[in-house]
Parts: structure tokens; sequence; C-alpha cells
């Protein structure tokens, strides 16, 4: 009988080592294996002529009264219904749902409408839309509205996310190993806790879901401009404050090379093709960034920032470490760096911990110095969701904008993500315009943008344990 129990300890004891060595070596592979092709993608520079500057915003004017300005939505609209050629449209959110006691306005059926209306007056236009899994509570319930676009001869791409880097590895390593052979199991029967008013969610979906994965691009193609925003066309994100830059020119082609990546590890179909026209001469120069050369660029803009430059930024997410860390270092060089964050407590009218920016503003303040100034933008029940920032040089002014938060999912090659850097001369009407966003915000003209960070700006001490161990085990949703 002992040597019996001390066999079966044996057996377990050699199971345990087995099971351990798998789990690490599926957590390390997932982690550090080599992306797809065409990712993390550095695109050319090149010359523009015509780069628009597009705002949505959300505020209390002097009276205290909510108003919302949107030139997006708009700008989209406008690009679906000029298009002749082809109309890519990559894009994280694209849904109808939200909780049932809240009103938004009708984004996703407009342009879902919109496009099965050129696709109907004109059949050989090429049409792709690709997105994420996240719209279809990862395959509880179709989506009515792609669905429809479906019926009506547009491509529609579910990304395939599996593919991409683990963001979660502790969690996902155990996905990987027993979950994800499940599939998906039928109808939902658990509560959506996405949106209450959208249908119900299987287990299977929430296990997918707490991979934390995302194809979070938003991005607006056609033959003749490509539009780069931070915002989503999703009713629930209608009030979010937002920007976009519109750009014409050959930027095109770089913007279909990184689309087309996608859709090669998700579908394989025929996609568009751009020729490149011929170079035009600009002081303005445009440049696509995604994935992991986002963080690049944007701590390189960082560090080559000089005493009396000025650093804007205005983002939903601060948190990774080396940016954070190069802010620091810059404001010891006599930059001037302001930042206007959303202070992470409404998520489409849900309350929210904080995090990260809490925290993370606080160290920033704590750090004493007097040119490091930071703003909380004047929320009600939506987000400031923008992801710019913009430097003011001697010379010339940069601007790097698009969907990428400062995070350790949105800059380390797990999130897909695509952004645009554009330099030019202080002259230029893309930088004046920018400047006179951040100035307005910053200073309240017109209205209660903004409002100061005070050293009593803290999280509980719990919510602060709370931030420390998501940053330790990455078990995250931001």
């Amino acid at each position: 009988m002992k040597q019996t129990k001390t066999k079966r300890k044996k057996i377990w004891f050699a199971g345990m080592i087995v099971f351990i060595s798998i789990y690490i070596s599926v957590i390390f592979y997932h982690n550090l294996k080599p992306l797809p092709l065409g990712l993390s993608m550095e695109g050319e520079v090149y010359y523009s002529n015509h780069v628009t500057f597009l705002k949505d915003i959300t505020y209390k004017d002097n009276s205290g009264k909510q108003t919302s300005k949107q030139e997006i939505l708009t700008s989209i609209l406008k690009q679906i219904e000029e298009a002749d050629a082809f109309i890519v449209i990559d894009m994280f959110l694209f849904n109808k749902d939200s909780d049932k006691d809240q009103a938004y306005p009708k984004m996703a059926e407009t342009v879902a409408q919109a496009l099965i209306k050129k696709k109907q007056a004109y059949p050989a236009i090429s049409i792709i839309f690709i997105t994420d899994r996240v719209n279809t509570a990862y395959s509880s319930y179709p989506s009515k509205e792609l669905t429809k676009m479906k019926e009506n001869g547009i491509e529609v791409i579910m990304t395939n996310l599996h593919v991409l880097r683990d963001s979660n590895p502790l969690y996902s390593g155990i996905w990987r190993m027993f979950f994800q052979w499940f599939g998906e199991k039928g109808n939902g029967q658990l509560p959506n806790l996405l949106a209450n008013s959208a249908p119900k969610v299987n287990l299977w979906s929430y296990l997918d879901l707490l991979n934390v994965k995302a194809n979070h691009r938003k991005v607006v193609i056609t033959e003749k401009a490509a539009l780069i925003s931070s915002g989503n066309i999703h009713n629930a994100s209608g009030y979010h404050s937002n920007t976009a830059f519109l750009i014409e020119g050959n930027i095109v082609a770089d913007a279909l090379k990184s689309e087309n990546s996608v859709i090669k590890f998700s579908k394989d179909i025929d996609f568009p093709i751009y020729k490149e026209k011929e170079g035009v001469y600009s002081d303005l120069r445009v440049q696509l960034l995604t994935e992991g050369k986002i963080a690049k660029h944007v701590l390189s803009s960082i560090k080559a920032a000089k005493k009396d430059d000025i650093i804007w930024i205005g983002m939903l997410y601060l948190a990774d470490r080396k940016i954070v860390d190069a802010l620091k270092q810059a404001a010891s060089s006599d930059v001037m760096i302001h930042i206007i964050l959303d202070p992470n407590q409404n998520s489409f009218g849900n309350k929210k911990a904080g995090l990260p920016n809490i925290p993370v503003a606080a160290e920033l303040a704590n750090a004493d110095y007097a040119n490091l100034q930071i703003k909380w933008y004047n929320t009600g029940k939506e987000q400031y969701h923008t992801k710019m920032m913009f430097i003011e040089g001697k010379q010339e002014d940069t601007i790097i904008s698009g969907s990428a938060n400062y995070t350790r999912r949105n800059l380390q090659d797990l999130n897909l993500e695509t952004n645009v850097k554009i330099s030019g001369p202080k002259e230029a009407t893309v930088m004046k315009d920018v400047k006179s966003y951040f100035e307005a915000l910053w200073n309240n003209q017109g209205a209660e943008y903004t409002k100061d960070y005070h050293t009593e700006d803290t999280v509980p001490v719990f919510r602060y344990m709370l931030y420390r161990l998501q940053r330790l085990f990455w078990f995250t949703t931001y």
C-alpha cells in the first residue's frame, strides 16, 4: 500500500512537471512568436498637400449645458459618397448595443446604410469592412448591421485575433491549452456585460473575451484619401471626444498594404490595388505607423524635444512606462508639457475605477516639475477618447495621432493599431488647427472643457494596489 501511494505521488508530481512545462512553453511562445507579415509597419514618408484635422468634441458651455459637435462621421459619409473604385474600413467597434436607459446617435446604422446604398448604386465598387469579434460578443450572436451588409455584397471580415501575441499570457496559456478547442457553443444564456440591451452571451465567448485582444484600428480608406481616427463607428461612443486626420495622396498605398496584412491572416480574398501617383512636393510629411512602430516614433519624438519646445498630449489611457519616464526626462530638460487626460471614471455611462490615469497622473505630478502640467477633461457620461501628441518645435511641429492609447497593449505589438505621423512647418494649416484645438481645451476658451489637476486627485489604496497588480500580471483591459 505504501509503495502504491509513493508511486501515485511520483506520477502526480511528474504530471505536474509536464503540465507546468507545457504551460510555460505556451506562454513564452505566444508572447514572443513572430508577428504576421505586414504588422508593426513603419510606412514610407510621403508628401501631401491635403491634410485635414477633424474633431468630435463634447463639452459644457459656460452655462453648464452639454453640447456635442461632430465632424468625423460627416467626413466618413462624404468619403463613402465620393468613392469610385473601393472603400476599405477597419473599425474596432461597430454596433448599436447600449444599456436600455441610454440613447445615442445611430452611427452604426447610418454608416451601414450608406455602404449598402453605395454598393447598390455601384455594384462594381469593392467594399471591404474589417472589424473585431467584440461586435458579436465573440460569436454569441450575429450583428444585424454586418449581416445586412453581407447580404448586399459587402465583404465583411472578422479579424483572426488568435494569430496575434497574447496580451494576457497567464490566462491565455490556459485558454490555448484547454478552452480554445471547445469553439462556440450555441445561443447565449449569460448576461451581456457590454450592453444590457444586447443579446445574451455564452460561456465560451466570455472565456474568449478574457484573452483581452483587439483589432483596435479605426481607418477609412478610399482611392481618394485615408482617414486615421481615434473614434469608433459605434452608437454608444457617439458623444465621445475624438480626433482624426483625413489625408490625400500616396499614403493611401501604405494604408492599403497595412490592411491587406490583416486580410491575409483573417480571410483570403482579392484586395484593392492603389496605383501610386507621381510624387508632389509639400512642406507636410506624412507617415503611416502601426503597432509597435507607433511607440518607437512617440518615444523618439519626446526624446528629441529641446528646451522651450512644447509637448501637448490628449489621451484616453496613459500608462506605458517608457513613455511616462520619457515625459519626466523631457520635463527635467525644460521642455514644456501639457497633458489632458480622461479621468477614467465613466465608460458608456458605467462607473470606472479611475485606472490607469489617476495613479499615473499622481506619479507625474509628484515628479514636481513646474513645466509638466496636467488637466482632466471635463467629461460627463462620455469619454475623452482622443489619442494624440502634438509637439511644437522651434523649426517645425509634429503630430502623432490615431487609435493607439499609450499603454502596453496598444504599443507593444499586441493590439492592432494605426496612427499617422505628420511633420511640417508651424505655418501649415493643420498645425495651426491642432494648436488652436489644444489651446482652446487647455484655456477653456468659451466652454468648460478641462478641469485643473489637484494633488488630492488620487485613488484609494485598494485601487492603487489593483493598479500595481494589473501592471505586474498584465491582466487589464487598458
